[in-house]
């Protein structure tokens, strides 16, 4: 009988193990998915402003088109793509190309000195600060998560339960790694 008890114990333990477990699992995995959409949020904050942007640089650069072009052409593509993973990859190139941008609007004094441009500028400029910290919370999330299904004894339930590593934001071009070069000679950096 004090067999069958201590069996029964440890076999409750075990259990209660198990759960504290899955639901550990649980909660980290829905801090992944609180992060996504946070980063999502700032991105349609900013994929909303591109076309005010777009067509406010447009009216003072008519022979620049092929950079607004890209800054079009990547918005409507990231509107029309479903896939989560691809979306944030092209949602890099939108941060890219906006950047080429304004090293292209450096060239337009009258441009840069119009109100509409400027605080487009700013706007697009604090967004793109809260999304740089969007990404970091997604990724630290995502770190946290799956380190918990990558431990041992973790990952026996994390495997049993289905549980499987979620992907960070990383940088699709390694060039935008690469610091900007500056010049104080008037001409916008390369």
């Amino acid at each position: 009988m004090t067999v069958l008890l201590a069996v029964l114990a440890l076999c409750t333990l075990a259990g209660l193990w198990c759960i504290a477990v899955y639901n550990g699992l649980v909660r980290a995995r829905n801090l992944v998915v609180e992060a996504r959409s946070g980063m999502d949020v700032q991105l349609k904050r900013r994929a909303d402003l591109v076309p005010n942007l777009v067509e406010t640089v447009k009216s003072y650069m008519g022979h620049e088109r092929g950079v607004l072009e890209s800054v079009t052409g990547l918005r409507a593509k990231i509107d029309a793509t479903a896939d989560p993973d691809s979306r944030l990859a092209m949602e890099g190139q939108l941060g890219t190309a906006l950047s080429r941008l304004f090293a292209v609007a450096e060239n337009y004094p009258a441009l840069r000195a119009s109100e509409n441009f400027l605080s487009l500028q700013q706007e697009l400029a604090a967004i793109e600060g809260e999304l740089q910290l969007a990404r970091r919370y997604y990724n630290g999330a995502v770190r946290d998560f799956n380190t918990r299904i990558q431990s041992f004894p973790a990952n026996l339930v994390a495997g049993s339960f289905g549980f499987t590593a979620a992907p960070s934001f990383e940088i699709e071009n390694p060039a935008d790694r690469d610091a900007p070069k500056v010049r104080f000679d008037g001409g916008a950096g390369s």
